[in-house]
Order: structure tokens, then C-alpha cells, then sequence
């Protein structure tokens, strides 16, 4: 068995059926070794980083690490941004690179880039594999540490001359992991579950903020059930989209600068602010020092490194957050918060949205709400980045879907290779990506994944032949000075989706809207839906 052959190998012993990437001759050993295996589905990406944001999409739907595969050099390097993006949102990958010969390395040939270096910052852990026989270890311990304590992307950069080598040891992937230093803590602190049952008993007017960790870690229904059990109230960060269904008489939206103004309210009003699984980054509070005097705070997070890092909590509280709300579910709190939701409530009742939208085209509001209504029940809505994201996460009505988006980095063009992923994932799922003209157009070379993989997805875009929140930031910061943000009239949509075999369909107006939608929505291939939005519509 040589390098490559032990690589594949690796994957079929980790259950890996599928992976996304882009051939070159520095990783040419591995194809052929998935060529002659057989067992592991190639899907052939048009550019490395889409190769990425499949890879993430498939593991937040398969919620186990995925794997992307690039050649070395610029193959490697295109790669960079989805995992900086993966980093950012806590997405368990595992990143193969190609790599030239071992006795080439530092000598500036050709395609050669230290992947290691220039990953340091945006990877849980790298390796650069020196030998073959290290390969079983290296992957075993790859995906270990991509998928437990706080997950991430992993990269393994793998020397060409390596993979063609001839293991001198018999495979063996039987052993445990065991890496020194790296113990991470789930089950929380006794002493420190004490204080948060203490304090929770106290509060009377408790608030949990439910982050991107609380679906990481497969909490979701855990944390549900407690803030049942104990009318507890929650609002999320945008990551934290999914936690509860939008009609919950205990949720109160997404909080921050471009979520509810009840959310925030919220917030200010409680006496005890239970963050679980969330940094708290200056998008959802704007000024965590002012927020620091006047509640108390649990922070609950799987990552020491994240307590305390943006807002100080008078409780920390290290820990997986399924396996600490399982174990508050035991725990005897007992609260009267019938005030306290009343007057949540009445907030929310209260609160007037200001904004206007043009009525001549589409309202990019309702769109977000109808379409997200009309989707099935467990659909799968991918948002991309810019003023479609506020709008979608401000909009979206969640019932027992997903919504995937790029949180953290705030990624373009993140959608659509994202959204290839997660019907890959699930097939039988309605997958429905939304993103602005802008962000189309920075993967829509993916459209040939589409077409050649068959994939039936739905592509929406909100066309308003801008860069929509730069010059958004343009007209109130620099008194309307638009400059490099106008798009113009390309491309032609119809024609696209027709290069590509597509369906495609078209509204320009609130009035057709929910016509068009139900179209959409019931074709059964691939399509493109375009809406047109008012240029002047904001997000604030």
C-alpha cells in the first residue's frame, strides 16, 4: 500500500462516501487512488474555494466532519478564504492539499506554497505529512480534532513523493487518539453548575442567547425543552437561527445591530443573560462594556478561549452545551417568569418597524417571508452575504428547516457552493439559496457543478444591480458618494440558466410575487428565480 492508497483508505474507514475538490499533478497519486478504490463519490468543483463551501455545507447538514480536496500551490491557496470561513463559524472540514516533493520544499519551485503558514491562522491544527507510514495516525487524529470541543477545519498538506511511497508498516487505524494537550472539557465544572443553578433560581427575569454552538453541538432540542420547562425566554445570534421556531411564544428573534429591536430590548431588560454557545461579536452587542454593568451573565461555551472574550460573564462555564442543558434539565430550578414574558410580549407587540421599501418593485421583506413560509417544513435556506443575509435573517420564518449562512467571516459568494453541498447531503430535502446579484456572480461558475451533478437546487437572487450593503454604507456614511458598487444590467439571467440547462423565472413586482414563488418552488430540476429589488431599499 502506498501514501495515496493509505489516504483513501483513511476516508472509507471514517465513513467518508463523498468528497469535493479540484485535481492538479501534486495530488494526482491520491486520484488514482479514489479511481481504483471506487468507493468515494469526486465531485469536481470549478474553483477550490467552492470546494470548501461544499465540503461546509455538507458537514453542518451531516453534522460530521467533510472533506475537500486541492492541488498544490494556487490550488491550495484558492482554498484559503473556505476555510477561514469554516474557521469562523466553527465547521468541522478536513482540507487535503497537494504538496511538491519533499526534497523541493523551500526552494520557491513551481506551484509551491507553505500551506501551513499560510493557514496558521484560519485551521484548528495543520500537518505537513513527511512520511507514509504517518498517514493513518495523521488522519485519525485529523478528524478527532476537526469534530470534538470546539470543531474547525483541519488541514492535512500531503508532499507528492509521500503519497506515492510504499508504507513500510502494515496499516493499522485501530488506535485511540490521544493527543497531548489537547483534553477537551464537555460535561462542565460541578462547582460552576452549582453557581448557574443558583443564580438561574434567583433571576427573575432570565434570558438565554442562543449562538451557532447550540446546532454544533446537536442542542437544539435540549435547550428547547428547558426554556419550556422553566418559561425561560430566548433570543439567538444570526448563527443561532434554527434553535426555536419563529412562532414560539418563548422566542423573541435575532438580536444585534441588524436584528429585532425587541430582541435587543430583551436584553437590556433582563436580570440574568445566559449566552450559550455564542462569542457575542460586535454585531449582535454593539457595546458589551455597557451591557457588563447591568446584567449578569452565564457564558456557557465549549471553548475556554471564547468566555469572556468580547463580553465578561460573572459565571463561566466550560463545557459541551448538549451535555450541560441534558444536566440542567435534572437540576431543581424553579421560577416564576409570567411577568417577565408578559412584558417581553408587550415589547414585542409594541415595536414599529420604520423602515419603508419601495413599492415598485419587490419588497425584499415580504419576499423573505413568503418564501420561507412557502418552503416545506424541513427546507434548507442558505443565505449569502450582504444585504440579502440582513434580509433573510431578519425575515426568515423558521419552523424545522435550517438556515446556513457565513456568520463569522461574512463571506461572499458562500451560498451556492454551500447549498450544493447540503442537497448533496440530503437529497430529499428542498435546498433554497438566496443571495444578492453581487454574490451570484461570485460563484456562479458553480452553475457547471449544478448541471453535471444534477443537483435540483434553487437559486433566488435579489437583484438590485448593486453591491447593496456597500453602498448602503456609502449613501449614509459618505453622503451618497457611490463609487465602484453599480453592477449595471449583467448578466443576463435567462440566459445563463440556459447555458446551463436551468429553469428560470422572473418577478418584478409583490403583486406576482406569490404566484412566481409557487412556481419556483414546485420545479422539480434546477432553476434560477430572479427578483428585482429597489436599489434604494437598506436594511436599516
Amino acid at each position: 500500500m502506498n501514501g495515496a492508497e493509505a489516504m483513501v483508505k483513511c476516508l472509507e474507514e471514517e465513513g467518508v462516501t463523498r468528497i469535493f475538490g479540484y485535481p492538479g499533478v501534486a495530488i494526482s497519486p491520491f486520484y488514482e487512488a479514489l479511481y481504483n478504490a471506487g468507493t468515494i463519490e469526486h465531485v469536481l468543483v470549478r474553483q477550490e474555494q467552492a470546494a470548501g463551501h461544499a465540503a461546509s455545507g455538507y458537514a453542518r447538514i451531516s453534522r460530521k466532519a467533510a472533506v475537500c480536496v486541492t492541488s498544490s500551490g494556487p490550488g491550495a491557496t484558492n482554498l484559503i478564504t473556505a476555510l477561514a470561513t469554516a474557521y469562523a463559524d466553527s465547521i468541522p472540514l478536513i482540507a487535503i492539499t497537494g504538496q511538491v516533493n519533499s526534497n523541493l520544499l523551500g526552494r520557491d519551485v513551481f506551484q509551491e506554497a507553505d500551506m501551513r503558514g499560510s493557514t496558521e491562522s484560519f485551521v484548528k491544527y495543520s500537518y505537513l505529512v513527511k512520511s507514509a507510514d504517518d498517514i493513518p495516525r495523521i488522519f485519525k487524529e485529523a478528524f478527532y480534532i476537526a469534530s470534538t470541543g470546539r470543531k474547525g477545519p483541519v488541514l492535512i498538506d500531503i508532499p507528492c513523493d509521500v503519497q506515492m511511497d510504499l508504507l513500510k508498516k502494515s496499516f493499522d487505524y485501530t488506535s485511540e487518539v490521544n493527543i497531548r494537550g489537547y483534553k477537551p472539557s464537555t460535561k462542565g465544572n460541578n462547582p460552576q453548575m452549582h453557581k448557574v443553578v443558583a443564580a438561574i433560581n434567583k433571576a427573575k427575569k432570565p434570558l438565554i442567547c442562543a449562538g451557532g454552538g447550540v446546532i454544533l453541538g446537536n442542542g437544539e432540542e435540549c435547550v428547547r425543552q428547558f426554556c419550556e420547562k422553566n418559561n425561560i425566554p430566548l433570543v439567538t445570534t444570526m448563527m443561532g437561527i434554527g434553535v426555536m421556531p419563529k412562532n414560539h411564544p418563548l422566542y423573541f428573534g435575532m438580536l444585534g445591530n441588524n436584528g429585532k429591536p425587541y430582541a435587543n430590548r430583551a436584553v437590556a431588560n433582563s436580570d440574568l443573560l445566559i449566552i450559550a454557545g455564542a462569542r457575542i461579536a460586535d454585531r449582535a452587542v454593539p457595546k458589551p462594556e455597557n451591557l457588563e454593568q447591568q446584567v449578569n451573565i452565564i457564558h456557557i461555551d465549549i471553548d475556554t478561549a471564547e468566555i469572556g472574550k468580547n463580553l465578561g460573564p460573572t459565571i463561566p462555564l466550560v463545557g459541551d452545551i448538549k451535555s450541560i442543558f441534558d444536566r440542567l434539565l435534572q437540576e431543581n430550578i424553579s421560577i416564576d417568569t409570567t411577568n417577565w414574558i408578559e412584558t417581553l410580549q408587550d415589547i414585542k407587540k409594541s415595536t414599529v418597524d420604520h423602515r419603508v421599501f419601495s413599492d415598485k418593485l419587490v419588497n425584499p421583506m415580504l419576499l423573505v417571508q413568503h418564501l420561507s413560509e412557502k418552503m416545506d417544513d424541513d427546507a434548507i435556506y442558505v443565505a449569502d452575504v450582504g444585504q440579502n443575509q440582513l434580509w433573510s435573517a431578519d425575515n426568515y420564518v423558521m419552523k424545522n428547516g435550517r438556515f446556513l449562512t457565513s456568520g463569522g467571516m461574512g463571506t461572499m459568494g458562500y451560498s451556492i457552493p454551500a447549498g450544493i453541498g447540503a442537497k448533496m447531503c440530503t437529497p430529499d430535502k428542498q435546498v433554497v439559496v438566496v443571495c444578492g446579484d453581487g454574490s451570484f456572480q461570485m460563484s456562479m461558475y458553480e452553475l457547471g457543478t449544478i448541471a453535471v451533478n444534477k443537483v435540483p437546487i434553487k437559486i433566488l437572487v435579489m437583484r438590485n444591480h448593486y453591491l447593496g450593503l456597500v453602498r448602503e454604507h456609502q449613501e449614509k456614511t459618505y453622503e451618497e458618494h457611490y463609487f465602484g458598487v453599480q453592477l449595471y444590467d449583467y448578466p443576463k439571467y435567462a440566459e445563463i440558466a440556459a447555458a446551463y440547462d436551468m429553469d428560470y423565472f422572473h418577478c418584478d413586482s409583490n403583486e406576482t410575487l406569490d404566484a412566481e414563488l409557487d412556481r419556483f418552488l414546485a420545479c422539480d430540476k434546477a432553476c434560477i428565480m430572479v427578483c428585482e429589488v429597489d436599489s434604494h431599499n437598506n436594511t436599516k
